[in-house]
């Protein structure tokens, strides 16, 4: 039962670690507008996700489609209805980050995933009925603190963040709830029809398309590296987590994103924030302290 706890616990922090460095390829490629970016990026996407499919997992997604059409007709509309609203959630989360990152500023963009986990977190207990302890509590009340230490930027950037961050917590919060699916099919199907979404405004704005090898490099990192495997290791996650433990475990990601920030981009760090950052690794671990003791209690035994 704890290995299978690890399990899932080792691709959540996985996956929120990959996205940590999510600003080195998207600066790269920062004088490209930030909705080419996001265009080729979901293009991208599809056709490797697809690829993989078709090759390797091809009884698996006729199982899927199997249980679909075997569901009742109410499951199959909440079944539609949660993958048409996590989709649109999921491409507005892409879309705002990219921008934010080339156009606001990389402390907006890393800042949100200090907001997500409070609202994943809160959401979870309000909507998913999902439990929090007294020591979670805490934990939330402790990550608070840093983010409150950490919130004196502009108005525009703390708004940013927390649209950011709300996109994404919710995108988690549907698909907790969706348990009968395999992941990656499901994935694969949210990629295709944000393709479909997407579409149309890329059509209507059509430029020629980039030649670059330096874009094109990028974004096929961008799909493969920090798209389809950190969005599939959180799905899996989910499958043995709750999203509220998801939601705490994104706190890495801002983690990492400022020491990127600071010794990959040269950006000044000072005291106070140093402060802020190990008070929120401090909320991480206190957070899922029960699950790591019952973890090692496990291995020692």
């Amino acid at each position: 039962m704890q290995q299978a706890k690890t399990k899932y616990l080792l691709a959540g922090f996985l996956s929120v670690a990959i996205w940590g460095f999510f600003a080195i390829p998207l600066r790269n490629i920062k004088a490209f507008p930030s909705q080419e970016i996001l265009y080729y990026r979901i293009f991208t996407s599809l056709a490797v996700i697809w690829l993989v499919i078709l090759l390797f997992r091809r009884k698996s997604m006729a199982r899927d489609i199997q249980y679909f059409k075997s569901a009742l007709p109410k499951e199959k509309r909440i079944i539609v209805y949660q993958i048409l609203g996590a989709t649109v959630l999921l491409s507005l989360n892409w879309y705002t980050y990219i921008y934010a990152v080339n156009n606001v500023s990389l402390k907006s963009a890393a800042f949100a995933y200090m907001v997500c986990p409070l609202i994943t977190a809160f959401g979870g207990f309000l909507i998913l009925k999902e439990e929090l302890s007294k020591l979670k509590l805490i934990a939330l009340g402790v990550a608070l603190l840093s983010i409150v230490m950490l919130a004196t930027g502009s108005l525009i950037e703390v708004t940013w963040s927390v649209i950011i961050a709300a996109l994404y917590a919710f995108y988690l919060i549907i698909q907790r709830k969706m348990q009968h699916l395999d992941k990656l099919n499901v994935l694969a199907v949210q990629i295709a029809i944000a393709v479909l979404l997407m579409l149309p405004f890329y059509l209507s704005s059509h430029q020629d398309v980039p030649t670059s090898v330096w874009f094109w490099g990028n974004i096929v990192v961008i799909a493969v590296l920090f798209t389809i495997i950190p969005l599939f290791l959180s799905l899996y996650a989910l499958i043995g987590i709750p999203s509220s433990t998801l939601g705490i475990i994104i706190y890495i990601n801002p983690i990492i994103a400022f020491t990127v920030a600071i010794v990959y981009f040269g950006e000044r760090i000072d005291l106070h924030q140093l402060l802020a950052y190990l008070l929120l690794l401090f909320a991480v671990l206190l957070f899922n302290w029960n699950l790591m003791k019952d973890i090692f209690t496990f291995k020692r035994k």
